[in-house]
C-alpha cells in the first residue's frame, strides 16, 4: 500500500477536541473541589491522576520495547499509538511539577521530626535527592521514548534495515532500565507517603499496572481507528483477538502479584508492613478493595474468557475502556487511605483531576498520532502484521 492509505483519518480531531473539551470541565470541577476541600486534599487527588496518566504513557514504552523485542502482528498495529502515548512523557513530567512543590502536604518525611524510621531514611528520603531522582527518571524516560520514535519515523522514510536493530538494542538495555527506575520511582512518588511501610513487589507492580492501562487504551483507540478507513481494510478480528489474550494475561499477572503482596505479608503479621491492608480493611476502605475484586478482576476475567468477545471489536474494546477507568480506583486505593485512615473518603476533587489530567493527555496523544501514518510503513513485520490470521 502507498504510504498515503495510512493517512491518520479526520476523526483524530474530534478525539483532540474532547480531550480538551474534559480537560477544561476537569479543571472547572478541581477549582470548585479546591475550593471545598483546600489544598492537602488538592495534592493527594493530584498525585493519584498524575500518576495513572503517566503510567499510560510509560507502560505503553514498556510495550514498544517488548514490541521491538519480540515482533508480532499485535505489536506491529498499534505500534504508532504506543509511540505517540510516549511522546507525551515530556509533558507529563512537567505536569508532575506540582507534586514537588506540594511535597510538604504529601510527605510528612519532607518535615522535622524525631521519628527514628524516617531519620534512618533521611539520606534517601531529602528533598533534593528526590527532586534529583525525579529529573533523572524522567530524562531516561524521555531519551528512549524520543530515541525510538524518531528512529521509527527515520525508517519510514528511508527504509534503512539497520535502524530496527538500533531499536531492538535499545530496547533489551532499556527494558532493564525500565524496570529500575520504575521502581525506584513509585516508591518515591507513592509509597514514601508512608515512609514506615515498605514492599519489595511494589515496583513490579507498578510495571505491570502501567503495562495493563496503556494496552487497554490501546486497544480501546485502536477499535475507534478501526471503524473507519484506512485502518478498517487493515485490522481484522486476529489482531483483536490477539489483543484481547494479551489484555487477559496482564489482568491475570496483576491479580496474582497483588494477592501474593497481600498473602506474604499477611502471612508474616509484621509490625512494620501489615498496617497497610489493616487501614485498608475497615472504615469503608474495605470496599473499595472488593470493588477492585470483582470489576478489576473477576468481570473482565470472566467476559475475556470467550474466545468470540476477544475477536469483536466493539466488545473488547467496551472491556478495555472498562479498564481504563478501574485502574484510576486501583491508584486510589494505593494512596487515599495513607491520608483517611480514619474512613473512606472521596470527593468532588477525587473524580474531577482524573477528568482533566485525562483530557491533557487525549488531547496530547491525538496531536502526536495526527503527525504520523498510522502504521510503521516499512517495518519488516507490516506485510505479515496485514494478512494476520488466526483460525
Amino acid at each position: 500500500m502507498a504510504s498515503e492509505t495510512y493517512t491518520p483519518p479526520e476523526s483524530l480531531s474530534g478525539l483532540q477536541s474532547k480531550g480538551m473539551i474534559a480537560a477544561v470541565i476537569g479543571a472547572v470541577l478541581t477549582g470548585v473541589g479546591f475550593t471545598m476541600a483546600g489544598a492537602d486534599r488538592f495534592y493527594e487527588a493530584y498525585l493519584v491522576a498524575w500518576v495513572y496518566w503517566t503510567g499510560v504513557g510509560l507502560g505503553s514504552l514498556a510495550l514498544l520495547m517488548v514490541h521491538h523485542l519480540s515482533g508480532g502482528a499485535w505489536g506491529v498495529v498499534i505500534r504508532r499509538i504506543l509511540e505517540a502515548a510516549t511522546r507525551t512523557l515530556p509533558v507529563m513530567a512537567i505536569l508532575g511539577l506540582p507534586i514537588l512543590a506540594g511535597m510538604g502536604h504529601l510527605y510528612h518525611w519532607t518535615h522535622e521530626t524525631t521519628d527514628p524510621v524516617i531519620l534512618d531514611k533521611a539520606a534517601y528520603l531529602n528533598v533534593p535527592f528526590f527532586i534529583g531522582r525525579y529529573v533523572f527518571y524522567f530524562a531516561v524516560w524521555c531519551f528512549m521514548a524520543l530515541r525510538l520514535s524518531a528512529w521509527s519515523a527515520e525508517q519510514d522514510r528511508t527504509g534503512d534495515p539497520a535502524l530496527a536493530g538500533k531499536m531492538t538494542a535499545l530496547s533489551a538495555g532499556g527494558l532493564l532500565v525500565f524496570g529500575l527506575t520504575v521502581t525506584f520511582a513509585v516508591v518515591d512518588w507513592t509509597m514514601s507517603v508512608n515512609p514506615h511501610w515498605f514492599s519489595t513487589m511494589w515496583g513490579l507492580l507498578y510495571v505491570v499496572g502501567w503495562g495493563l492501562s496503556a494496552l487497554a487504551f490501546a486497544i480501546f483507540i485502536l477499535a475507534r481507528l478501526s471503524k473507519e478507513g484506512p485502518m478498517n481494510h487493515v485490522v481484522n478480528p486476529s489482531h483483536f483477538h490477539d489483543l484481547g489474550k494479551f489484555l487477559f494475561a496482564f489482568i491475570m499477572l496483576w491479580a496474582y502479584l497483588s494477592f501474593s503482596q497481600f498473602i506474604i505479608i499477611y502471612s508474616a503479621n509484621t509490625q512494620e508492613e501489615i498496617p497497610h491492608y489493616w487501614v485498608r480493611s475497615q472504615h469503608g476502605w474495605q470496599w473499595i478493595g472488593w470493588t477492585l475484586v470483582i470489576f478489576h478482576f473477576i468481570l473482565p476475567y470472566v467476559l475475556l474468557l470467550a474466545r468470540d468477545i476477544k475477536r469483536d471489536w466493539s466488545r473488547v474494546s467496551k472491556i478495555a475502556l472498562w479498564i481504563v477507568g478501574i485502574r484510576v480506583v486501583d491508584y486510589y486505593w494505593h494512596v487515599a487511605p495513607e491520608f483517611h485512615n480514619d474512613g473512606l473518603s472521596l470527593g468532588l476533587i477525587d473524580v474531577a483531576l482524573p477528568i482533566a489530567l485525562g483530557g491533557i493527555f487525549v488531547m496530547l496523544f491525538a496531536m502526536q498520532l495526527k503527525g504520523r501514518p498510522l502504521l510503521p510503513l516499512q517495518d519488516e513485520g507490516l506485510a505479515k502484521a496485514l494478512t494476520h490470521h488466526t483460525h
